[in-house]
């Protein structure tokens, strides 16, 4: 097992939703911590937070992740500062609203920069560091979209399941060079983060009621919060699971996708549907 306490961890995107809580719940099982995010105000507000929660050392790194040659720098700078770093999280990320003929190929690439390149970049980075420690842990953050791929996440889905091919081929050739290095990939459902809000929308999209509409679906479906998707990361750190789903919808659609490989949306979009419909009810009900 990886253990948590008297480790180093290295998380980008740590400025908000997962990869702010995952800090917060690393530091307060004892681990230091090197946070990185191209928010500046609020990584110095996550620092805040976890100082008045933690004596652990944390250090902040201003990334861009889009960017390999800062990447390379915030190895380097969180090497030197945590000689002893075994944890990376690769999990900064965007979102993408837009049906494929919607979304220009520069929007696409600009998602792909973060979302996919950024992994790979960051495992490239921060391997020589881990494989010279006794025990060390890279985890990779794909999505539940990662296993199944609905209309209008083209080119998210395109990102997430990337991350998942390469992280668990990576994880084999590790296995295979008898690494210390181990690797989890995590695919999380809906978790209560501000990824929605904070989307992009495609180019070709020119009203702004689909975007409310995919904010409202997002917030009404996603019941896992920030903190309870950190503990089950943690967790699956310290039983060096292979794969961590994050909350019951992911486990139903992972098992869904299993079952139906090529029919689940059909099965997908009527329960998205009676979920709709009764979100109305309730709504009708407190207004009556």
């Amino acid at each position: 097992m990886t253990a948590i306490s008297g480790s180093a961890a290295a998380v980008t995107g740590a400025a908000s939703g997962i990869g702010r809580a995952l800090a917060h719940e690393l530091a307060l099982r004892g681990c230091d911590l090197a946070i990185a995010d191209r928010d500046e105000a609020g990584l110095q507000a996550a620092a805040a937070e976890i100082a008045k929660a933690s004596p652990r050392k944390v250090t902040v790194h201003r990334l861009d992740v889009s960017e390999p040659g800062q990447i390379t720098a915030f190895a380097e700078a969180a090497g030197a500062a945590h000689p002893g770093l075994n944890i990376v999280v690769n999990n900064a990320g965007v979102a993408l609203l837009g049906q494929f003929d919607e979304i220009e190929q520069a929007q696409m690439e600009w998602l792909f920069n973060i979302n996919f390149w950024a992994v790979v970049h960051g495992s490239r980075a921060f391997l020589p560091l881990l494989s010279r420690q006794r025990e060390a842990h890279i985890v990779n953050i794909s999505s539940i979209f990662g296993i199944l791929a609905p209309p209008g996440q083209s080119a998210y889905c395109a990102a997430k399941f990337a991350v998942r091919g390469f992280s668990e081929s990576l994880r084999h050739e590790l296995a295979v060079a008898n690494s210390p290095v181990r690797l989890s990939v995590v695919h999380p459902g809906g978790v209560a983060t501000n990824i929605a809000r904070n989307s992009r929308t495609g180019a070709g999209i020119t009203d702004n009621a689909r975007r409310s509409e995919a904010i409202e679906r997002f917030d009404a479906l996603a019941r896992t919060t920030p903190t309870a998707a950190a503990q089950r990361i943690i967790a699956g750190i310290e039983k060096n699971q292979p794969r961590i789903l994050i909350g019951k919808d992911a486990r139903f659609m992972d098992l869904l996708q299993r079952f139906r490989p090529a029919t689940y949306w059909k099965v997908m979009q009527r329960l998205m549907e009676k979920t709709a419909a009764r979100r109305l009810a309730r709504e009708a009900a407190r207004a009556g």
